[in-house]
């Protein structure tokens, strides 16, 4: 049975730049420290971590939301994507990102929930704390 996660962090930035970021090869990659390949489209192919993340985004609501269909190498071969909503929600101080991970196969979901905050999260914190 897949798993789902739902995390949030508040991040020093606003909801514009954050969403802006996410999707630009270039500032992605400055953000988490690894490279990252996006087509900021719908339907545009993204990787990210070397490789290890892809995806396609399925959908853009500037500057509140993306949804992407999203999968790691550590996905079984037959598994199908999971799903990828976010949300960058004004915030006092910048922005509140929501996420929520869906149909993640089942076993891995607090392996993501530690990848997010590890990998994402602080990195992010880091980046954008320092006026970025």
């Amino acid at each position: 049975m897949a798993e789902q996660l739902q995390l949030s962090v508040i991040l020093p930035t606003a909801p514009e730049t954050l969403y802006q970021a996410w999707l630009d090869s270039a500032a992605h990659s400055a953000f988490t420290g690894s490279p990252a390949e996006i087509e900021a489209r719908v339907n545009g192919v993204f990787s990210a971590w070397d490789g290890y993340i892809t995806g396609i985004t399925l959908e853009l609501d500037p500057p509140r939301r993306i949804r992407q269909a999203w999968r790691t190498s550590d996905f079984p071969q037959d598994a199908p994507d999971s799903y990828l909503d976010i949300w960058f929600l004004p915030h006092e101080g910048g922005t509140q990102l929501k996420l929520l991970h869906t149909n993640i196969p089942e076993g891995q979901a607090e392996d993501y929930r530690q990848g997010w905050k590890d990998f994402y999260f602080d990195p992010m914190l880091e980046f954008f704390s320092k006026g970025r």
